[in-house]
């Protein structure tokens, strides 16, 4: 690009740090546990509400199920990383166990119905992106209202539990170990004693771990574990290896042997991927293995053997190409998407005069999601056992195509009817059973069902009657998949980013893991009476993968988002219409890298510009219908392997000068620009390398502000990263303060309060009321979820919460924004009371059934002590009303007044207002007429007042 220059940063007075961060220590992570319990108890903030609003009807991802045998209505469901929820009707409602629970990052449940223990295994047994990890095991004894911490720390991801049915505290458990780096704490681990101590029985290496454990229904001395070897960075999977197999114990779980040899008929080898396992009986058992071996080259389509395809082209010599038919090449590049300027003449120009390569065209197509599909690995197959695993035969003889894809360690469960040995059913990205013993198989999942199928439960007792367990939640069948019931009660949405407009009502925003992008107005009632009346009140915006949103703050009738890798569109809801707007690399040029979740940006300048981060800074105009790259690489580069890596994950630019932009990478890179891409300056060399850039924010309040949050989730390092630069990032300051450790993904400045600071972590919600100095938790009403994305309602003073497993929060912020240094140095104040209208029908009911009317003025105060304190209401005229007495905390603290008399109030007001005659309201109780009041407050030897009127 003209003028582009990448300028090396000054020196910082920070000390670099190495490339790359070893694994959090278990014991490191623990004690943040502990530490976010003790600033919760402490927050000045504990006391200040979060309400979740939903949405519920697209569910998250289900990890497992566990019903109750002898009663199918009740059971357990395993949300990755909403918590586990309870159930005794069926689905009907559930309630939440994991409230108090240190983490909500679920791998396996496993319920002695018998004693009605539970135990769970944390941290999601499935390898994706977005998998959190965990902290070993959990158990309640009481039904999941107090859970003790039981051991295995260091697990991080739990494959399986299996309980002793004949002894509750022999247990069994699979552990698949880190995900982003090497362990010793995986294999297979059992207890004797209830969970007190554990003896690691099968160990194979530290690369490799437990997936799937299964037992012999009748004898649970007979047991098979699936090991599968994974090694994830946030640039390549590789989900297989030579020490994938199944073992065998005929003692408990005691001892082990490998039965997946060369002779034994189970493929063997590099390609060997993740293994389910479903036993029917002592010697019978199946196998569903994602093989990761190639197939043979794929053959042309017999129905069009003359099309070309993307891979005719990276061996076709520049001869070849000039001498196809016009036709037939701009079939090709017509069907694939390719520029409208990229036609038969204008491709054969670029190719004669050697600027552009045949090979060219085949990656111009290579973009992440191509990469991931055209993958020819075998996939999904079906293997079975009629002799306890000695020899194994393939039960399928053809492809089972469509269920896994290239990305089959994201599913990998197989179960077997406990009635019919030939009835067998595989979770993939649809749901498929085989009545035959695994040689065909037909899907059953249907319109009603969510792809991408993790969990499945099959009654033993009645046939065809499951429980399904999927990315948009809980199914239940009862005729064997013909019809289905959708179970999502749930607010459990996985989200990755929030967004608001600023319509009245103002409608707030989504995007979510696997369930697309939503939208509805943020008062929206999120109940079940929708059914009754038809409409639900979240609207789909996009499917896929939902991402970032940008709305023209002109116009909220023009929406952008999109789906991963980059997809993005320019939605416009007036129109009907949806265009797509990604930006595409010129012929010849390297295909641009889009980061799973791709960053987008409107200016605040001008609503027509958007801006979007591939591995290069891409800037339109208008609208995204033109795209021009204002930089060059703003990464490392990339590396070898299998996902976009080296790209843009954060933008920003500054509201007080066009131009004037940040953004960070995946990679670790944090870069400036002053002059709207004329020259770019590296500003990160003195931040911690190689990690994720979670936020890039330019300051509302000062233009040399800026903050940056890193995150090393990706290295398995769990540490908190979050600087403040006064200086365009020159210098830059640590402002992680008292934070818990925990990852973080996101911070926010308030536009009003320039001390008040906005935190989203992993394990929660921070505020700091001094630029970061020192940091409270948020968390009334909201458990220990990964919290992904924040935006801010200026006029409401609303912020919303987007979490990744709890769907939306909102809590009213304008308390925290009226906490200034000033305040917070007094020993009370209160704050503004809202004016009230006075009704009629205060104390009165509609009818017998229905509920009094009362009234509320809700006060609210801060203390800087816990202590005692009095609220004093009053008259204009100074004539106490009201009194009452209470205790508080330091910090905010709210009181819900009824706009009553006290008894001795109500005399002294008679007494001294005979011209008014106060009416006595159906339910006994005086009210406050029309007037102006006071509210004053008093502890700590301070006092603190505030007016307000009922109208």
């Amino acid at each position: 690009m003209k003028n582009y220059l990448l300028l090396a940063a000054s020196a910082l007075f920070l000390n670099p740090m190495q490339a790359q961060q070893p694994a959090t220590n278990s014991d490191k992570i623990l004690q943040g546990l502990s530490d976010i319990k003790t600033i919760q108890q402490n927050s000045l903030i504990k006391n200040v509400p979060l309400k979740n609003i939903g949405p519920t009807i697209m569910s998250g991802r289900v990890v497992d199920l566990d019903v109750n045998p002898a009663d199918p209505t009740e059971f357990y469901v395993g949300y990755a990383s909403g918590g586990v929820w309870y159930t005794n009707n069926n689905g009907t409602s559930f309630t939440p166990i994991t409230e108090k629970a240190p983490t909500m990052n679920i791998g396996d449940i496993a319920v002695d119905w018998n004693t009605k223990t539970i135990w769970v295994g944390t941290g999601e047994n499935n390898s994706s992106r977005s998998s959190y990890a965990g902290i070993g095991i959990l158990k309640s004894s009481d039904q999941g209202k107090t859970w003790n911490h039981a051991g295995l720390p260091d697990s991080h991801h739990i494959g399986r539990i299996i309980i002793n049915p004949n002894n509750p505290d022999e247990v069994v458990i699979g552990v698949t170990g880190h995900l982003y780096s090497k362990n010793e704490e995986r294999g297979v681990y059992k207890t004797t004693d209830g969970g007190k101590t554990w003896k690691k029985t099968l160990f194979i290496n530290d690369e490799t771990g437990i997936i799937d454990l299964s037992i012999a229904p009748d004898n649970f001395n007979i047991m098979y574990a699936a090991a599968w070897k994974r090694d994830r960075k946030a640039w390549n999977f590789v989900g297989s290896g030579n020490d994938s197999g199944i073992y065998k114990s005929t003692d408990g779980g005691d001892s082990w042997t490998l039965l997946t040899t060369k002779e034994s008929g189970f493929p063997t080898g590099d390609g060997v991927g993740r293994i389910g396992l479903a036993v029917f009986d002592s010697n019978t058992l199946y196998a569903v293995h994602d093989s990761q071996f190639h197939r043979d080259k794929k053959e042309k389509d017999l129905n069009e053997p003359d099309k070309l395809t993307k891979e005719d082209f990276k061996t076709m010599s520049a001869a070849q190409l000039m001498e196809l038919d016009n036709k037939k090449l701009n079939e090709f590049l017509k069907t694939n998407g390719f520029h409208e300027k990229y036609r038969a003449q204008n491709v054969k120009q670029l190719v004669s005069t050697g600027s552009v390569k045949p090979a060219d065209l085949a990656k111009y197509l290579e973009d992440a999601n191509a990469l991931l599909f055209d993958t020819p690995v075998i996939g999904a197959e079906v293997y079975k056992s009629t002799n306890g695993g000695k020899t194994w035969r393939k039960t399928n003889d053809e492809y089972i195509d469509g269920l896994f894809y290239s990305y089959g360690y994201y599913f990998g469960e197989i179960r077997v009817d406990p009635g019919n040995v030939n009835r067998l059913y595989i979770g993939g990205v649809p749901l498929v059973k085989s009545d035959d013993g695994g040689k065909t198989w037909d899907i059953i999942s249907k319109e009603n069902v969510h792809a991408d199928h993790q969990a499945l439960w099959v009654n033993p007792n009645k046939p065809g009657h499951l429980i399904n367990g999927n990315d948009g939640g809980v199914n239940i069948t009862y005729d064997d998949g013909e019809h289905w019931i959708k179970n999502n009660t749930p607010a459990v949405g996985q989200f990755y980013a929030v967004n608001v407009d600023n319509q009245k009502p103002y409608k707030i925003y989504g995007g979510l893991q696997d369930n697309g992008v939503w939208m509805a107005a943020h008062n929206a009632r999120q109940d079940q009476s929708w059914k009754q009346y038809g409409a639900y009140p979240w609207k789909e915006l996009m499917g896929g993968d939902g991402m970032q949103v940008q709305i023209d703050n002109r116009n909220p009738n023009v929406i952008y988002t999109g789906y991963q890798f980059g997809n993005y569109f320019r939605i416009e809801l007036d129109k009907n219409e949806k265009t797509y707007i990604q930006p595409k690399h010129q012929l010849g040029e390297s295909p641009y890298r889009f980061n799973w979740q791709t960053p987008i940006l409107l200016s605040s300048h001008n609503q027509d510009i958007l801006y979007l981060g591939g591995n290069k800074l891409m800037r339109s105009m208008n609208r995204g219908n033109d795209w021009t790259a204002i930089s060059g690489d703003l990464t490392n580069g990339g590396k070898p392997g299998n996902v976009a890596y080296g790209t843009l994950t954060t933008i920003s630019e500054s509201p007080f000068e066009f131009g004037l932009i940040y953004t960070g990478s995946d990679d670790g890179l944090v870069h400036l620009t002053r002059n709207a891409g004329g020259n770019w300056k590296l500003i990160s060399s003195s931040l911690p390398k190689d990690l994720w850039v979670s936020r890039v924010v330019a300051s509302s309040h000062k233009k040399e502000r800026v903050y940056v949050s890193l995150n090393g989730y990706r290295w398995d390092d769990f540490n908190t990263y979050v600087y403040m630069s006064d200086d365009y990032g020159n210098t830059w300051k640590n402002i992680s303060s008292n934070l818990p450790i925990s990852p973080v993904n996101v911070i926010k400045e308030d536009p009003e309060n320039e001390n008040l600071l906005y935190l989203g972590t992993d394990n929660g919600l921070y505020v700091s009321f001094d630029k970061g100095n020192s940091w409270e938790a948020f968390s009334k009403n909201l458990p220990k979820v990964a919290v992904h994305d924040l935006a801010i309602q200026p006029d409401a003073k609303d912020l919303i919460v987007g979490t990744h497993g709890r769907s939306i929060y909102i809590a009213n912020i304008e308390q925290l924004q009226r906490l200034s240094p000033e305040v917070l140095s007094s020993k009370v104040y209160t704050f503004d009371i809202d004016d009230v209208k006075h009704s009629q029908a205060w104390g009165s009911s509609r009818s017998r059934s229905s509920e009094t009317f009362e009234p509320n003025a809700k006060i609210a105060f801060y203390t800087a002590k816990k202590g005692s304190s009095t609220i004093k209401i009053s008259t204009h005229n100074d004539i106490t009303i009201n009194l009452f007495e209470t205790e508080t905390d330091r910090g905010i603290n709210y009181f819900d007044y009824d706009l009553t008399f006290s008894e001795k109030g109500k005399k002294t007001f008679d007494k001294k207002n005979k011209n008014i005659t106060l009416k006595e309201a159906p339910n006994g109780k005086y009210y406050l007429p029309k007037g102006k009041y006071t509210i004053e407050t008093s502890t700590n030897g301070g006092t603190s007042k505030k007016q307000f009127e009922v109208k």
